[in-house]
């Protein structure tokens, strides 16, 4: 892991300490819990939180891009995995792999 920048002045002469880090330029001290990454909270439609491995259920139509078919309100997603980026969730659906935005699914009971 490389070190990291004072938040205070962005210059890297970092000083780790065993609980915190001290810039040896002005002097800014910061913990080391700051540098921890937070987790990423995916929600549903309804603003319940998605974990992997969670069953989604459709709320409406799509179509899928590049193909004339349509992937119908009420079908389920088994096992999900929750990726970065626009589409967040990464499925299968009747075989095919599909990426699918949280907003247009619900978890299921």
């Amino acid at each position: 892991m490389s070190k990291p920048t004072c938040p205070a002045c962005s210059l890297d002469d970092v000083l780790v300490h065993a609980d915190h880090y001290e810039c040896a330029t002005c002097g800014h001290e910061w913990p080391k819990e700051a540098e921890a990454e937070v987790a990423r909270v995916v929600k549903d439609a309804n603003g319940t939180v998605l974990v992997e491995g969670d069953t989604v259920v459709l709320i409406k139509d799509l179509k899928l891009r590049g193909s004339s078919q349509v992937l119908k309100q009420g079908t389920k997603a088994k096992n999900i995995r929750l990726v970065e980026g626009d589409h967040e969730i990464d499925c299968k659906i009747d075989g095919s792999s599909m990426a699918l935005k949280a907003c247009f699914v619900k978890k299921a009971n």
